[in-house]
């Protein structure tokens, strides 16, 4: 039997079938958000996790505990939105009493953060990743349907007020949206002296109307921007990040992350929990393991980390290449699972699970 790493040893990392390490972990502070953003929440009502299921703070950094004792030592802090959970930073300085957490990100749409930058900074948080699709007003009103593109403006700028460095700007590219927008977003990102990244469009829940022909490929960013810029050359980069790194002929840089036409399935170290303790091991997946039962009931820490161990052994999910396999096939039209399906299980929602 292998045994377990002491406080101050770093752990071998659990492999799963595939041999892919257990590395990252999305936290989930909670399924609430404040924008109803198109491609992830383009409904206005939804059922929402019940409030005596969410996992108190420390529940939820005694959870990372036991999946740092396997492998993990970056945690990203996601929801919903995750500022609207009270009192974040406590949870921040909770997860930083572990040692073995080398970095905690946090992912926002930005609209809270002017309020909470420094409270945050000061708790610890390393870094802040803040979702920005659009550079216009009235674009962002049609995707979101909420009026606050001046708020997320805000908390952009107190990112660097409140003393972060390494500010990333994630982009869904969408064709026919915003795909006009690609230099203007970049050189917004330089200004702040933040990178973007954009995300190929992915059919995420299913009540999104997503379609193929709103995918923005790879090939078709770095066509546009190489129009603009000049020669882009990538950045030799190995690991397990989503994004591909490119550079710009002056040195600046962006990402892109092609999770729909080139999936990174055979690298994915993540594994997400949401906020009511429900563990997928897989963007994709459509069934995870309940944490919070086990943890509540009392179940000893041995045999739940042993759990978490032997769920993450087991583990064969390749989602994105799945649907690639699908759509080659010319069986993916759009999204997977009916809106019915995602009313009666509202995991089954990207919102529910981090993205």
């Amino acid at each position: 039997m292998m045994r377990e790493a002491t406080k101050d040893e770093a752990p071998v990392a659990v492999a799963d079938t595939f041999g892919r390490p257990l590395r990252s972990l999305r936290l989930s502070v909670t399924d609430r958000c404040n924008l109803r953003c198109a491609y992830c929440m383009p409904e206005e009502d939804y059922v929402w996790l019940p409030r005596e299921d969410l996992l108190s703070f420390e529940e939820m950094a005694t959870l990372t505990g036991y999946f740092t004792d396997l492998g993990v030592d970056k945690v990203r802090l996601t929801g919903g939105e995750p500022l609207l959970r009270r009192d974040l930073p406590r949870l921040i300085r909770l997860l930083l009493q572990n040692r073995r957490i080398t970095e905690i990100a946090l992912t926002t749409n930005g609209i809270l953060l002017a309020d909470q930058a420094q409270s945050l900074y000061e708790a610890g948080l390393h870094r802040v990743t803040v979702s920005l699709d659009t550079l216009r007003p009235e674009r962002f009103r049609q995707l979101t349907r909420r009026d606050e593109y001046a708020r997320v403006l805000e908390g952009i700028e107190s990112v660097g007020r409140a003393g972060f460095t390494g500010l990333k700007l994630d982009t869904v590219a969408i064709r026919g949206f915003n795909d006009d927008e690609l230099a203007s977003l970049i050189e917004f990102g330089r200004h702040y002296q933040a990178e973007v990244r954009f995300i190929e469009y992915m059919d995420v829940g299913g009540a999104n109307e997503w379609a193929p022909e709103k995918v923005l490929s790879r090939e078709a960013m770095l066509t546009a921007l190489g129009r603009y810029y000049g020669k882009i050359e990538p950045i030799p980069e190995r690991g397990s990040a989503p994004a591909q790194r490119f550079v710009l002929p002056d040195g600046h840089t962006f990402g892109i992350i092609p999770s729909t036409t080139t999936p990174f399935c055979s690298t994915c170290d993540r594994s997400r929990v949401t906020a009511d303790g429900m563990w997928y091991r897989c963007l994709y997946a459509t069934a995870g393991t309940d944490l919070r039962k086990p943890l509540r009931a009392g179940m000893p820490a041995d045999d739940l980390r042993a759990f978490i161990r032997a769920g993450w052994e087991s583990r064969r999910d390749r989602g994105a290449e799945e649907r690639k396999a699908l759509e080659r096939a010319g069986l993916r039209e759009g999204g997977l699972i009916g809106i019915e399906k995602l009313r009666e299980d509202p995991h089954l929602e990207m919102h529910a699970r981090g993205g």
